[in-house]
């Protein structure tokens, strides 16, 4: 298959291009030079520096690479710096996806997948209202387009253990927010495997999610890692903008109706 993934140079997008180069034609689209560089060479695959933010960037991959999938993993992901600059998240996670569905449309592909996360549920954050935003976009587009929702990414980049690691080597205290918090945890593999699932049994306008179990508590994970490591101290530094102290997988109304496939929740 033809796979277009935009964000391909992200954490999700990168694994998801290890995983799927052997088997399918890949092109990648990514803002991010430097990652993007070093991936292609990695894999040897085609790709373009560029924004999904503009119309002619998106049409002029449609032209070139006439995707039959489209992984739709670009995106701003973290909490607090889109809380003081809210116009960069509506740019990117709504008109850019925007321009991504569109032409999506006209070609059309096969199957769109678009990768959300639990903090759109009851979000309180302009990252999470823009992710929920792009769920129903992707939901109400038809046929082949769906929408896979995460809990937190352990490894991923910027996320809590990369950042406990650079504290601790710096002889930094790790931090933590708030010693009550908890976070539903899955790795990128974990991540990338409900991506590539929901690619082959979505038919359209369903959320797919992985079976997480049970959430962690964020103060019991720092803990272990420093009996781990044998060294570091923990600072508890308060809440930030759009934080909240837990996160829900689904509304009450979508529990309602969810169905269990194996180790995933469909949402029809």
């Amino acid at each position: 298959m033809r796979i277009l993934i935009t964000g391909g140079a992200g954490s999700i997008g990168s694994e998801l291009a290890r995983q799927l180069f052997k088997k399918h034609k890949l092109y990648l689209l990514d803002i991010n030079e430097s990652e993007l560089f070093c991936l292609m060479e990695e894999l040897k695959i085609p790709g373009r520096v560029g924004d999904i933010r503009d119309m002619d960037t998106v049409r002029n991959v449609f032209d070139d690479f006439k995707p039959e999938i489209v992984y739709h993993c670009a995106a701003y992901k973290h909490v607090s710096p889109m809380e003081y600059t809210p116009l960069e998240a509506i740019k990117t996670n709504i008109l850019g996806l925007y321009n991504v569905l569109q032409q999506s449309k006209i070609y059309p592909i096969k199957k769109f997948v678009f990768i959300s996360t639990d903090k759109a549920i009851n979000s309180n954050s302009i990252m999470g209202a823009t992710k929920r935003v792009g769920e129903i976009m992707v939901r109400n587009s038809g046929k082949g387009y769906c929408v896979v929702r995460f809990g937190n990414v352990l490894g991923s980049r910027g996320s809590l253990i990369p950042l406990w690691e650079r504290q601790l080597n710096q002889n930094r205290p790790i931090t933590v927010t708030d010693e009550r918090m908890i976070r539903y945890m899955m790795t990128i593999e974990q991540a990338c495997a409900l991506v590539i699932k929901a690619g082959e049994i979505g038919k359209g306008g369903e959320i797919i999610l992985f079976e997480m179990g049970k959430p962690v508590k964020i103060l019991d994970l720092a803990k272990n890692m420093i009996k781990q490591l044998g060294k570091g101290e923990i600072e508890i530094i308060g809440m930030r903008p759009g934080e909240t102290l837990d996160e829900k997988l689904m509304t009450e109304e979508e529990k309602q109706i969810v169905i269990k496939q194996g180790e995933f929740y469909i949402i029809k």
